[in-house]
């Protein structure tokens, strides 16, 4: 059974920058697909972004697209989401979720979640 934490969020301004970090526990995220996910307040969850395990990369939102990028590092177990130029409507919950092999951008498809980090775009 894996266990996720998610770290790394935070308030920064317009334009700034975050990386959060993903941590996996319990089991090794080799043959797992880690799909970064979102919720804004009063908004269903979205996905971002998402890597499996071959390390292909699907991306969910178009909003993010040139500003967000997924990576992995199987050694430390961790996968994480880089995000520049963070506009206020990237203002969010993040959370990362586990699944078998392939990447789905469906909350559903997720078995394992993490508790989530705030992430708050303000000046």
């Amino acid at each position: 059974q894996v266990q996720l934490v998610e770290s790394g969020g935070g308030l920064v301004q317009p334009g700034g920058s975050l990386r959060l970090s993903c941590a996996a526990s319990g089991s090794s995220l080799d043959n797992y697909a880690i799909g970064w996910f979102r919720q804004a307040p009063g908004k269903e969850r979205e996905g971002v972004l998402c890597i499996n395990k071959y390390n292909t990369i699907a991306m969910y939102v178009d909003s993010m697209k040139g500003r967000a990028t997924i990576s992995r590092d199987n050694a430390k177990n961790t996968v994480y989401l880089q995000m520049n130029s963070l506009k206020p409507e990237d203002t969010a919950v993040y959370y990362c979720a586990a699944r078998y092999y392939t990447c789905s951008g469906g909350v559903l498809s997720y078995n394992h979640w993490g508790q989530g980090t705030q992430v708050t775009v303000s000046s």
